[in-house]
């Protein structure tokens, strides 16, 4: 009983910002848990790459690529990914992006270009697949937030201002559809090797010191994310929803 709180065959993922790092992390522990998984990003030859990493392990996956900066976009994804597997079950909103822009730089179309991917996307997109989820009574939204949803660092003012708003809209999401079978909840990673931290990776000092931050003492590894993932989009979550949980190494406790 307690491996079919976990599994998740039959069901249908689509997860944006697949292409590499945290997305493709989740798009693979969902493919081995049993999910049929519907990739994402702009970058196509990643994600053929994310494809063939999911079909070498048995699963099944399919791309479908789009710029999420453009609105019309996000509905074709939406209407796209429904016609390879089936209208998805689960969607994992990972695309987003970080300037890393200093408060003085910062313009109103680097902010807006910030907002709407960390922010405006996540709902848009899972506002347009709700209806089949409500259709089926079953449907899992899994939003990406950040230590700077709870924590200011340098540099990144609208990135913080627009991870501090996906956890409100995790809640928000929750209230208006965790009635119909639909759990919304959000990941916060820690400091994992991807593109958005490479300079701190590359840095010595600074990956030292993002370790020391956590209360386990080093930073994370892909395969850290995979029990949060399936966990939050399975069954073994069904009475859990609007809620945040930080994969972060105790970064957020201390």
């Amino acid at each position: 009983m307690s491996e079919s709180l976990f599994e998740l065959h039959g069901r249908v993922a689509l997860v944006t910002g697949a292409s590499a790092g945290i997305g493709r992390a989740m798009a693979l522990a969902l493919s081995a848990a049993g999910a049929s998984v519907v990739v994402s990003a702009r970058r196509a030859s990643q994600l053929d790459e994310t494809v063939a990493l999911i079909k070498d392990a048995g699963g099944s996956a399919a791309v479908v690529s789009a710029d999420l900066s453009r609105h019309e976009e996000v509905l074709r994804l939406a209407s796209e990914s429904a016609a390879v597997f089936g209208s998805p079950d689960i969607l994992v909103n990972c695309a987003g992006v970080n300037l890393r822009q200093p408060y003085d730089e910062i313009t109103p179309e680097s902010w807006r270009l910030t907002l709407d991917l960390n922010l405006s996307v996540p709902f848009f997109l899972a506002r347009a697949l709700v209806p089949a989820m409500k259709e089926r009574a079953w449907g899992r939204v899994i939003n990406i937030a950040s230590l700077q949803s709870r924590r200011a660092f340098p540099d990144s003012i609208p990135y913080g201002a627009s991870k501090g708003g996906v956890e409100q809209l995790t809640r928000a999401m929750a209230e208006a559809w965790s009635r119909y079978g639909i759990n919304c909840n959000a990941i916060g990673p820690g400091f994992f090797p991807t593109e958005l931290t490479r300079a701190v990776f590359e840095d010595e000092t600074r990956r030292q010191w993002a370790a020391g931050q956590t209360a386990i003492g080093r930073n994370g590894e892909m395969t850290d994310l995979h029990g949060a993932t399936v966990f939050l989009a399975s069954p073994a979550s069904d009475y859990i929803t609007g809620q945040t949980l930080f994969v972060d190494g105790g970064f957020t406790a201390r």
